[in-house]
């Protein structure tokens, strides 16, 4: 079969499903575990004859033969038992459950998926096929699929930037699907001629992340695995505990991510009630500048932390990063101070799965300590202001980056030149000193230079939505300011 046949058989098994309300999510999930088998399944016999680790009363072969009843059963058996194993098995098929409740058409998938031979197909070819999917259930909104998937175009942009380079390692402590990581593979595929060697790093070596939800865990090993990423009896190279808690003890050359939206970190706990409720979770590390319950400002000194000296990092983050005060204000200073902070990149709303939401990308050397400032100026690069997007009519795509790309100049950034000048005042890419950005209140990196024609063409202001979901963040922001006063008050 050809891979476009092959795409759209699987394509329209997840539409027959979605008419027995079973969603994209739930779809890859079975997706995951049955490819996942039939793989191990081809893995075991020549011409690789690998133990593959599956015991034989749970692998592919034992699915193929049942029907009915029966087959649901055994499934089900499978998929609890398969969830106790070590390594990247029992990742795979931890606290998994069968989402399909009849019994015909998981025959009919299993048919589907034995009826190809999985691993004589490219990594493009697979990876095509599940990326879609992936995508296709983070827009799916009502899933909250989307807070784990990140555009692929900006991926790539970001990457493109960084520019890692073959045995060197790669980080994300909120890796979501896993698509930094794909994006830094293809990245150094199509940009180095490896040796055996450096191959192998790349496979087993390069890329270590963290993912606490386990549904979208186990979908960014399987992207991973059938991108040719890692091993099948290896060590999972995704971890599953809370990244921020404590210093992992590993250093990294590159550190790509976009950590999860929504502000505070949470814990549920029960009170004197015995009711369940929500309780800010402040992070006391020693190795951390300030101690709060922000998420972000928390994930920030985190990869700093985990940064080698040399290293380098691109990371995703919500406008507050850039001008709250207390915390937020002492680790941008500390990070002007102890890191080269060299460019942002303002994004425009209408990119992310999620509504409304405004986010930049830092883009950040870490040093070694000095007595000076390692950061002498900040480059803005201003794709917000009169940029609109939206997911279906104008999604953000590769071409769109291409001017910042050009003006970040990743082969030599010490010729960059300002595209903003008081005679060309439309310009997008300006530097600010560090001594302008300190002296400012609250050492706000929140700068804007350019005319918002929002302001003065009612014609053009942004979907009803988009305002509906700044308004609201606005609230949040004052809200949890004024809860901040309080608290310092009654202390």
């Amino acid at each position: 079969m050809t891979t476009e046949s092959i795409i759209a058989k699987v394509w329209s098994f997840c539409n027959t499903l979605r008419d027995d309300g079973v969603g994209y999510g739930d779809y890859l999930e079975q997706l995951t575990y049955l490819l996942f088998l039939k793989m191990a399944d081809e893995y075991s016999r020549p011409p690789y004859n690998r133990d593959t680790h599956v015991p034989k009363k749970y692998n592919w072969q034992s699915l193929t033969k049942l029907k009915g009843a029966e087959l649901e059963n055994h499934y089900a058996t499978l998929l609890k038992e398969l969830g106790q194993e070590k390594g990247l098995l029992g990742q795979i098929f931890v606290k998994s459950q069968n989402k399909i409740q009849d019994p015909a058409k998981l025959f009919k998938i299993i048919d589907m998926i034995n009826a190809e031979n999985w691993v004589s197909m490219t990594a493009d070819v697979k990876g095509d096929i599940y990326e879609g999917l992936l995508e296709k259930n983070a827009e799916d909104t009502k899933s909250g699929a989307g807070q784990y998937f990140t555009p692929r175009a900006l991926i790539r942009a970001m990457v493109e930037c960084v520019r890692p380079e073959p045995n060197k390692t790669i980080a994300d402590p909120a890796c979501g699907t896993g698509g930094f990581f794909l994006g830094a593979y293809d990245f150094l595929v199509k940009t180095h001629k490896m040796d055996k060697s450096e191959k192998e790093f790349l496979k087993t070596k390069t890329f270590k992340g963290w993912e606490i939800v386990a549904n979208t865990r186990r979908l960014c090993l399987m992207n991973l695995f059938l991108h040719n990423i890692g091993e099948l009896t290896g060590e999972s190279l995704v971890n599953s505990t809370d990244a921020i808690i404590a210093d992992p003890g590993i250093r990294f050359d590159y550190v790509l991510a976009n950590p999860p939206f929504g502000r505070k970190s949470s814990l549920t706990v029960t009170n004197d009630e015995g009711e369940q409720e929500k309780e800010e979770l402040t992070y006391n590390r020693q190795d951390f500048w300030a101690t709060t319950s922000n998420k972000q400002v928390n994930f920030i000194q985190h990869i700093r932390t985990i940064l080698k000296t040399t290293g380098k990092a691109a990371v995703v983050v919500p406008d507050n990063v850039l001008f709250e005060g207390g915390a937020g204000e002492i680790v941008r200073k500390k990070l002007l101070e102890t890191t080269d902070l060299h460019t942002i990149l303002r994004l425009p709303t209408g990119i992310f799965y999620a509504q409304g939401v405004k986010a930049n990308v830092l883009f950040f050397d870490n040093k070694p300590a000095a007595k000076a400032p390692w950061t002498k100026e900040v480059w803005f690069f201003d794709y917000r202001t009169n940029t609109h997007h939206t997911l279906k009519k104008d999604p953000l795509r590769p071409e769109h980056l291409q001017e910042f790309i050009k003006c970040y100049n990743p082969e030599n950034r010490n010729k960059r030149k300002e595209t903003w000048s008081d005679k060309s005042p439309e310009g997008r890419w300006r530097k600010y000193g560090y001594r302008e950005i300190i002296e400012r209140d609250k050492t706000s990196l929140d700068i804007f230079w350019l005319k918002d024609d929002n302001l003065t063409d009612l014609d053009n202001l942004p979907e009803p939505d988009v305002i509906a979901a700044e308004i609201v963040e606005n609230l949040q922001t004052g809200l949890e300011g004024f809860k901040a006063i309080l608290k310092s008050l009654k202390a």
